[in-house]
């Protein structure tokens, strides 16, 4: 908002006042007309330096009181009877004009005289021409001399004029958009009303009249119009045309957890764009990473083209059929777009899942373009990236930590790091999360989980230890499928492998039933008398069954994990794309209603994702 002028100059004029039409007589040579200054610090006279038949030199002496200089004046003043002023002040004075009401308007030079020293004066020397009767109206900076309003003329019945321009029309980083309003008025302009999208942002009262609206998250972006309103002391306005204004900031960096995390796979197959509103999704996910998107998309900025073909999005406004390839709409395209913005307005963040299982079987990763994928996280205006690189293949040579080394080590490396450097190359403060395979820090000797310690035959054991490791500065967190519950694998063993080697947050993942390829289904509460964190880093080889449900699992978590650890459910619509849990099974709503209750996410644990159809 602009800063409100530090003074005010007030002249001080007089009045020398004819009587029965004879020239007033003046006391003295310098006949002095003072009035009392402003609270600014200001104080004007005016004199009468010398007198002839049909003219006189007049000054005008402006006083600074205060120990700082003042700038900026500008005197508007009118003589009493037919005085006119011949050529241009001098001495601090630049120029005068005379308006078609007949008053005198002095404005400074250009070498100085705007400028009132501390503690000291400038003059303003003129030549007259007539007979001198006194001053009438006089106003500085569209105010009457003594500070008060502008005057007003009870016949005054002419509206100001008043134009409105703002710099800049598009604001692409944090900063301010300068609107300004250049007014006048027949007498006086009182004060121009300044408005954003019909509501008051502002009121200025000193011309030149101008307000700076501020700019810092990219929550505030969309297209505003401003409009100026001008009004004179009596009371009449005017409305300047409408200025434009469009706000597109880089996405506003994801909050830090401050608290427990819980995290929700949002897959887009047989969904509809729809069906991502805060009505359908509980508060208490704090995380919802909409899956997936084609690591090699050729997406391009501003085309808001989120279809299955080019964006790899499934959803079923844009989906691949047997038919033909179905293209957003405009106005599907902003509804999935508002429909994001709504969820993060409510508090829950929504990330962008790249990859998974179906687009990491080729070679797309190969191809993995990070410049199209940050594109397309700004378009949608989400919070951060997450890697799910599934790649088959990587083999790992299963020695000590220091050498311990897999064979696409380079490629998950790379993929992680061109999309950090993307997203700073661009000043952007998209955050970065990775998918975390179960048993991605396994089978490393030298530590608990080294094998022959832990029993698993995943072909995947170890694949994301080096790249943790050495890449987990670039993380903002990790999203561990532990989903392979069952006879040997215990996903707090999966937690405790990768926490050894990550100091950020982990959400530990469950997989709804009848999804799992451990062998255990998923149920919600644990058996009675089940300690939670038994039989752990004991080196054995652990019946880990009974461990796998949500109670189990999420108080482990509260009581052993870090205050910004929290939990990650595969996923949100579970039941109406695959088919429901089995009997004894953990649901959607009974898994997230317990992680909330256990790990105190909200008050408000009893919220559920309600029947939506299957598109």
């Amino acid at each position: 908002m602009r800063q409100p002028r530090k003074f005010i100059v007030t002249a001080l004029v007089g009045a020398l006042a004819a009587s029965c039409g004879e020239e007033p007589q003046e006391p003295a040579a310098l006949q002095s007309l003072q009035l009392a200054a402003s609270a600014a610090g200001l104080k004007a006279t005016f004199a009468t330096s010398s007198k002839w038949d049909g003219g006189f030199n007049g000054v005008f002496t402006i006083q600074n009181t205060t120990s700082s200089p003042i700038t900026d004046w500008a005197l508007k003043f009118k003589f009493n009877g037919t005085v006119t002023v011949r050529g241009a002040p001098w001495g601090a004075g630049g120029s005068a004009s005379q308006g078609s009401d007949g008053s005198w308007t002095f404005l400074p030079n250009s070498w100085g005289g705007n400028v009132v020293p501390a503690l000291g004066s400038v003059t303003v020397t003129f030549e007259g021409a007539g007979t001198y009767s006194g001053l009438s109206a006089c106003t500085i900076n569209g105010y009457s001399c003594d500070g008060g309003q502008p005057p007003t003329d009870p016949n005054d019945k002419t509206a100001p004029t008043v134009s409105l321009s703002a710099s800049p029309t598009r604001l692409t980083s944090a900063g301010s958009v300068v609107l300004t309003a250049p007014a006048s008025d027949n007498v006086g302009v009182a004060r121009v009303e300044f408005y954003k999208n019909g509501t008051l942002l502002s009121t200025d009262t000193t011309s030149p009249y101008s307000v700076s609206d501020g700019f810092s998250s990219s929550a505030q972006n969309g297209t505003y119009s401003y409009t100026a309103k001008a009004f004179d002391g009596a009371g009449n306005s005017a409305t300047s045309s409408a200025a434009s204004v469009t706000v597109a900031l880089p996405q506003d960096p994801p909050t830090p957890p401050g608290g427990r995390m819980y995290i929700g796979y949002a897959s887009s197959w047989n969904t509809s764009i729809e069906d991502l509103t805060p009505a359908n999704i509980p508060s208490y996910y704090t995380h919802l990473n909409l899956s997936f998107v084609r690591p090699n998309t050729a997406y391009q900025k501003g085309s808001f083209a989120f279809d299955q073909e080019v964006a790899g999005l499934e959803f079923f406004e844009g989906a691949t059929t047997n038919t033909g390839q179905k293209k957003f709409t405009p106005a599907q395209s902003q509804t999935l777009i508002n429909n994001i913005r709504a969820l993060r307005t409510r508090g829950t963040q929504v990330w962008l899942s790249v990859g998974g299982w179906s687009y990491s079987q080729g070679t797309q990763w190969e191809s993995f373009n990070a410049a199209r994928v940050v594109d397309l996280a700004q378009d949608l205006g989400a919070d951060g990236i997450d890697i799910d690189w599934e790649s088959s293949g990587s083999s790992c040579n299963k020695l000590e930590a220091a050498q311990f080394s897999c064979s696409k080590d380079g490629e998950i490396a790379g993929i992680i790091t061109s999309l950090d450097n993307t997203i700073r190359s661009r000043g952007l403060k998209l955050g970065i999360s990775i998918a975390g395979w179960s048993t991605g820090a396994y089978y490393v000797k030298g530590t608990p989980f080294e094998e022959g310690k832990v029993q698993w035959g995943s072909p995947f054991g170890g694949t994301m230890y080096s790249v943790v490791k050495n890449h987990g500065s670039k993380l903002h967190h990790i999203n561990l499928m532990s989903y392979d519950g069952g006879e040997y694998y215990d996903p707090r063993e999966g937690y405790e492998s990768y926490r050894a080697i990550y100091s950020g947050p982990i959400a530990m993942g469950l997989e709804i039933a009848p999804e799992g390829a451990g062998g255990a289904t998923l149920r919600l509460n644990a058996d009675p008398g089940t300690v939670y964190d038994a039989e752990m880093l004991t080196g054995q080889n652990n019946m880990a069954t009974k461990y796998y449900n949500v109670e189990t699992l999420a108080t482990y978590m509260k009581n052993k994990g870090k205050a910004t650890d929290g939990m990650m459910v595969w996923q949100i619509w579970k039941e109406r794309v695959h088919m429901a849990p089995p009997a004894g099974a953990a649901s959607v709503n009974s898994a997230g209603q317990k992680v909330c209750q256990i790990l105190g996410i909200t008050s408000n644990c009893n919220q559920s994702i309600p029947t939506l159809p299957k598109y």
